[in-house]
């Protein structure tokens, strides 16, 4: 196979580029302000946004660390009533992004909300002065709710390397005398660490990188910190200084994940069997679906029920849908369908590029390397880092053709560009895996009858990427829907996305016409969690009765 035109080269490695430029922006931006205003950062701003920070994540790692690994496990190596559907249902959480649960349990667990008001009339009480539970708006509220949210990444990747698990490791331990719980903890445990230390890396990205729920509980973490910094106190050098001290924690993440997982090397066999579902039995069984149920409960059900019942009530009281919302709507798919097609044709170039590149020396990776840092890197901290050469482009462009004001700002290129370079990974990631599955003589037969690089990806290979193709569309295309920190950052004058408004009415304590907004957020992120049940989690393995006490 001949090596890719430059052409093709040369396009990869502009993208990669792109990527990288807001955080050499950022680096240079931070760089050049004075001495001052690091002194004032580190004297009254960084220690209690950092240590928030850092509560915040270690308290959300080790909540989705037990909820996810213990639902994994549950559901991977024993049978007990509901776990045919809760394997999939544990899911649901992903399609609740995190300011949305924080706006719904502020509503729900108000003192005078509902919960609270059913537990004290329960309990005898009849006032809030005289029984209520802790507020919500505060660190373990924070905790609480984006643990529930986010340990959906944990359960997948540690369920996944539950079910290929060999399972005579497993009877090994057993027949040695190890009970269920000691064969878990000394063998499946240990073999899954590298799956658990991804998961829990991409929990903790989601954390650092949440603004609304962390604003909305009142957690002052780095986050809110560049937000308050850049927008209330129009100080772009102090919040591109605290989103430098942001890339700090997210290096500090990456090698987590890669430190979790050094060293680990694992033979495998083509008829291992897997591990088999053992029955539960009693009050044992009956714990299992009440622990695995519970996640789904907090995270999925009562929001989204909170949410239906909002949006019922509002429109049976014959009020409708403002047309603000209705213009929301439509900038949220306006923005969303933008930045999917450019997103999948960057990332079809870089997949593409990278394959063929494959023949030369050294291989040319590193452009779809650079591509998964989009996704590292915190929306706040690509939008400061974006501003300034953005300002830049717009301020040549406006003497060059005499146009008013800031074209690209105005038009809402730069927040484009930001969700793009956010979720590039996606395409990048999935159709670089769709190309891998695509045998390499399809394209040495193409090229031997004369067909191009361009005629052989057009011809051969885009027919059968499509649903790979499709499905990092639909990815791209609900994350993009969701997106809040970069969206409230770079958003042009005027134009509001479902998941501005619905910070806006938070913020105003309208909470009936945001459930309206964040339904419709909620529906559209359904449709990647249902593509992830169906292509990820497979069907349950079934029950055996082997070591029953």
């Amino acid at each position: 196979m001949r090596p890719v035109g430059r052409g093709w080269q040369a396009v990869s490695v502009l993208v990669a580029l792109g990527v990288l430029a807001p955080v050499a922006s950022l680096i240079w931006l931070a760089l050049g302000a004075d001495y001052a205003h690091w002194q004032h950062l580190m004297r009254h701003v960084l220690p209690d946004a950092a240590l928030n920070t850092a509560l915040l994540l270690a308290g959300v790692g080790a909540l989705t660390l037990v909820v996810g690994t213990g639902c994994a496990w549950l559901v991977s190596a024993h049978d007990f009533p509901g776990r045919r559907w809760l394997h999939w249902a544990l899911l649901l959480p992903l399609a609740m992004p995190a300011y949305i649960v924080a706006f719904a349990y502020l509503d729900l667990l108000h003192p005078i909300g509902p919960v609270q008001g059913a537990l004290r009339w329960l309990l005898g009480y009849s006032s809030p002065r005289e029984w209520r539970l802790p507020d919500l708006r505060s660190m373990g509220g924070a905790i609480f709710v984006l643990g529930f949210v986010l340990y959906p990444y944990v359960y997948m990747t540690a369920r996944a390397m539950f079910m290929t698990q060999p399972a005579h490791l497993m009877e090994a331990a057993r027949t040695l005398g190890e009970s269920r719980f000691g064969a878990f903890w000394r063998v499946a445990l240990p073999m899954a660490r590298p799956a658990l230390a991804v998961g829990l890396s991409l929990a903790l990205l989601e954390t650092l990188n949440d603004i609304g729920a962390s604003e909305f509980l009142g957690v002052n973490t780095l986050t809110v910190a560049v937000y308050t910094t850049w927008i209330t106190r129009t100080d772009l050098a102090g919040a591109a200084q605290i989103a430098c001290a942001m890339l700090l924690a997210v290096v500090a993440l990456v090698w987590m994940e890669r430190h979790g997982r050094r060293h680990q090397r694992y033979g495998s066999a083509q008829r291992m069997r897997a591990i088999q579902a053992e029955r539960l039995h009693g009050a044992a069984a009956w714990a299992a679906t009440a622990f695995t149920a519970l996640p789904v409960l907090i995270g999925f059900v009562a929001p989204a029920a909170y949410l239906a019942w909002e949006t019922a009530k509002r429109l049976r009281l014959g009020q409708g849908l403002s047309s603000g919302l209705w213009a929301s709507l439509g900038n949220t798919l306006t923005l969303a369908f933008g930045v999917t097609v450019i997103a999948v044709i960057a990332g079809l170039i870089v997949a593409w590029a990278t394959r063929q590149g494959v023949s030369t020396r050294p291989p040319s990776r590193w452009q779809a390397r650079v591509t998964t840092l989009g996704y590292a890197v915190p929306g706040t901290v690509l939008a400061i880092g974006l501003l300034t050469p953005a300002l830049a482009v717009d301020a040549g462009l406006a003497q060059l053709f005499h146009l008013p004001g800031l074209p690209l700002m105005s038009l809402g290129a730069v927040l484009v560009v930001a969700c793009t370079i956010r979720f590039l990974v996606i395409p990048v990631g999935g159709i670089e895996s769709g190309l891998q599955r695509i045998p390499s003589t399809l394209e040495q037969a193409s090229r031997l009858l004369g067909e191009t690089p361009l005629g052989t990806l057009a011809r051969v290979h885009l027919p059968l990427l499509r649903p790979a193709i499709a499905a990092s569309a639909l990815l791209v295309f609900v994350d993009a829907m969701k997106e809040l920190p970069a969206t409230l950052l770079l958003r042009p004058a005027n134009f509001d996305t479902l998941a501005t408004w619905l910070y806006a009415e938070a913020a105003r304590g309208t909470y009936e016409e945001g459930a309206v907004a964040a339904l419709l957020i909620v529906i559209a992120g359904l449709l990647p969690v249902v593509l992830l049940a169906r292509t990820q989690l497979g069907t349950p393995a079934k029950p055996v009765n082997h070591y029953r006490p």
